[in-house]
């Protein structure tokens, strides 16, 4: 039966869809943002409109010179109070509001769109703390939903306001009563693991993908402006390959500084970020693989990053933990497929065989494919060596895939798809052992997912008024 605050049947089943004909934000009721959000949408305008002074730059610097500075100077001032009026409207029209079943965002200043984010289908609920946003004492709340083609979030609240929101939105969707939901509270979190800074610095120096854009950058760029004579071709390229080098450096620790892990009934949270801090929740029932990758240059002293594919944005890049030690991976990886044990799976990989090196002549070596009770392993890459973890229960399709020069030499690949959209595949494996494989994999995933624990957040959180 529907409560007062359930969406009408009239209302579209999509959690992004906008409400034409659907359930509107009831007049007077729903809350707004921060004060200070209109600050980050006058932004907008402004920015549209220095790209197109700076497009024109030379009639713009003609027309500033024949009117004078004073006129100059009021033209901006109007911009500056156009796109600060601009930002309180957008301000003024936006609430949200949450019901017994959904959250409801109503944007847009001149087109209106109202987001219906039913709560039994929200994937994860991140809050991010921007540096600035920091100092303010605001917060992002950012919400992932099935079907839907990106987040929508909630920008800005009051720091209290979002996680007291985050906290409410998550035992809602655990099925604790409306009337009990709001004063649930944050559920209790203990720590596990935080990745230590020094070894952070060490793994990215080993990692080598900033070190390659760098020698780009030295290399390439001056070639490039020798041969054109020209320094914007110069810049086209250097421009790339300084973000790779931010991105693969100091920009990679400053965002997986602190890197935290903790164990809540929600689910692990990680929290990380030296400026911009992050705070992302992970439910293990919602884990639709895990990847397990060792780079070169990290295996003579055992250090391992732990990737997940989670059915959601969750948290950025998809990080469980960006750099530890075998031991510490063990354990974590216990946390989310308690079934699994990280020695057992992973030696449990088999080889390609050795005929397949008449097809991938050196990468062959990297091929791999083993099966546990709880798990299919893919393995793949030689120099960057990754193992792709899919617990039974989570594969949607299983396929056998083989080209001409693959039956030539009687081999064939393995291919599982998982519901994150990722896919795990055994390349090269013996065209008979695979067909068999196929059938046999088929099977355990029926098994699997008849005996898999629902999808459910808060499992150990009590229920109190749940109803």
């Amino acid at each position: 039966m529907n409560g007062p605050g359930d969406q009408p049947p009239d209302a579209p089943d999509a959690p992004d869809a906008p409400a034409e004909n659907g359930a509107e934000i009831p007049v007077g009721q729903g809350k707004r943002l921060h004060p200070l959000t209109p600050w980050r949408r006058a932004w907008a305008p402004l920015a549209g409109l220095f790209a197109v002074a700076l497009q024109n730059a030379a009639e713009v610097r003609d027309q500033a010179e024949g009117a004078g500075l004073g006129w100059l100077l009021l033209g901006v001032a109007v911009l500056v109070l156009g796109a600060t009026a601009y930002g309180y409207l957008s301000w003024r029209v936006t609430r949200y509001l949450v019901t017994d079943t959904e959250l409801r965002i109503r944007t847009g200043l001149l087109f209106r769109r109202t987001a219906h984010l039913r709560l039994d289908r929200i994937q994860a609920i991140d809050i991010s703390r921007p540096l600035l946003a920091r100092a303010f004492g605001v917060a992002k709340l950012k919400m992932d939903v099935v079907g839907s083609g990106s987040a929508d979030e909630l920008a800005f609240l009051a720091e209290r306001e979002a996680t007291e929101l985050r906290a409410e939105l998550l035992a809602r969707a655990a099925g604790i009563a409306p009337e009990a939901a709001s004063s649930a509270g944050e559920a209790p979190a203990r720590e596990l693991h935080q990745v230590d800074a020094r070894m952070l610095g060490w793994s990215l120096a080993l990692l080598g993908s900033g070190w390659g854009a760098l020698l780009g950058a030295l290399l390439v760029t001056p070639l490039i402006w020798l041969a054109t004579d020209s320094v914007l071709p110069a810049l086209a390229v250097l421009l790339p390959l300084l973000a790779a080098i931010w991105r693969g450096s100091l920009g990679a620790f400053l965002t997986q500084y602190g890197w935290t892990v903790s164990e809540s009934p929600d689910g692990l949270r990680l929290d990380h970020g030296l400026l911009q801090r992050d705070h992302a929740t992970v439910p293990p029932g919602r884990v639709q693989a895990v990847k397990i990758v060792e780079p070169l240059l990290w295996r003579p002293r055992g250090w391992l990053r732990v990737q997940l594919d989670v059915a959601g944005e969750g948290n950025v890049g998809g990080l469980l933990l960006p750099v530890a030690t075998r031991e510490t991976v063990r354990a974590l990886l216990g946390r989310i497929l308690p079934e699994v044990d990280l020695d057992q799976t992973l030696g449990a990989v088999n080889p390609a065989p050795r005929r397949a090196r008449w097809a991938v002549p050196v990468w062959r070596v990297g091929y791999g494919h083993g099966v546990t009770d709880a798990v299919f392993v893919a393995r793949r890459g030689r120099l960057r060596r990754t193992h792709i973890l899919v617990p039974h229960a989570k594969v949607q399709s299983v396929r056998l895939t083989q080209g001409p020069w693959e039956r030539r030499l009687r081999l064939a690949s393995i291919h599982v798809d998982q519901g994150a959209g990722g896919t795990a595949t055994a390349r090269l494996q013996d065209a008979t052992y695979a067909t068999d494989e196929v059938a046999r994999q088929a099977e355990r995933s029926r098994l699997g997912r008849r005996t898999a624990a629902p999808d459910r957040w808060l499992t150990a959180r009590p229920a109190g008024g749940a109803g």
